[in-house]
């Protein structure tokens, strides 16, 4: 009992929501279009847990083990770190969440497809290794790509395209020109939220050699970057729904730019890295929001 408290740390749940938002926006266009599977939706939202658990349980790994993590960092200290797990465990952690990934990928593959469309099954056995990789390597292996400036990059694609549009694609079992904006903007907010925390990690990262986006551009053009991607995000979010414009509810999602507003006039006053740490988890939740209200508001009739 007394090691549950450090796997929930290690497992960092308020990540969670984030992970699936994707796949809320994927799922409420699909449905819009008239193509909706329950057991897809299920499947996909435990898929994508599981890889967001395993992705953390990656970073504390990595980072922990590197000495990434130390007295430097801000935030709330990692399960290496403080001590109440082994490296080995979480290892071991790491092994058996690769499992659960595997089996849940496999089931979501069949509820979608079954026995037919063995392209998209071979699509999707790919794009799922591919998943595996890209948690795994963000700070392990010998050259992970989170400690050479490519972390962005990869949220970016996995957080917004594979999500939103994979998604989609096991629903409708096509890609519409529907999902390109809202995956596209939700993207932006999803590296935006990465960027946040590496705002706030700049000095502890840059001295421990983790070259992350933010290191390179310097904490004055890191917030500089950090604005484009909200601002884009929302303006691609307005964007879509004025082109798809259908009914009012389609504007529902406007109310989770009120949060937005107000997170982009904290960053631009944020100097010490506690202040950048407690807008992580206001972007990540209004991020949630945001997908939520954009999906819905196409339900809505």
């Amino acid at each position: 009992m007394k090691k549950i408290k450090p796997w929930l740390s290690a497992m960092r749940l308020r990540t969670l929501p984030l992970s699936v938002s994707g796949i809320i926006i994927g799922t409420c266009l699909a449905a819009y279009n008239g193509r909706f599977n329950i057991w897809v939706l299920i499947l996909a939202i435990i898929t994508t847990v599981s890889l967001q658990i395993l992705s953390n349980l990656a970073n504390d790994y990595g980072d922990g083990v590197r000495g990434t993590d130390n007295d430097d960092r801000q935030g709330p200290k990692r399960a290496i770190q403080s001590g109440e797990l082994t490296p080995e465990e979480v290892f071991e952690g790491i092994k058996k969440n690769i499992l659960v990934v595997i089996f849940s990928t496999l089931a979501l593959i069949y509820a979608a497809f079954g026995h037919t469309n063995f392209q998209y099954v071979l699509l999707f056995v790919f794009l799922g290794g591919l998943c595996v990789y890209a948690a795994l390597n963000y700070t392990m292996g010998d050259s992970p790509y989170g400690y050479r400036a490519l972390g962005d990059i990869f949220v970016f694609i996995f957080f917004g395209g594979v999500s939103v549009l994979g998604t989609y694609l096991l629903n409708v079992r096509t890609i519409d020109h529907i999902v390109y904006l809202p995956a596209t903007a939700l993207g932006l907010l999803s590296v935006g939220v990465l960027n946040l925390n590496n705002m706030r990690d700049i000095q502890s990262d840059e001295k421990a050699g983790k070259i992350t986006f933010a290191v390179k551009l310097g904490l004055k053009w890191a917030k500089r970057y950090h604005y484009f991607l909200i601002v884009s995000g929302m303006i691609i979010g307005l964007l879509f729904s004025i082109l798809y414009y259908v009914e009012p509810y389609n504007f529902i999602f406007l109310l989770s730019y009120i949060p937005l507003c107000i997170h982009i006039k904290k960053i631009y006053n944020a100097e010490k890295p506690q202040d950048f740490d407690s807008q992580l988890k206001i972007l990540a939740l209004t991020t949630f929001l945001f997908s939520i209200l954009l999906g819905v508001g196409y339900l809505l009739r």
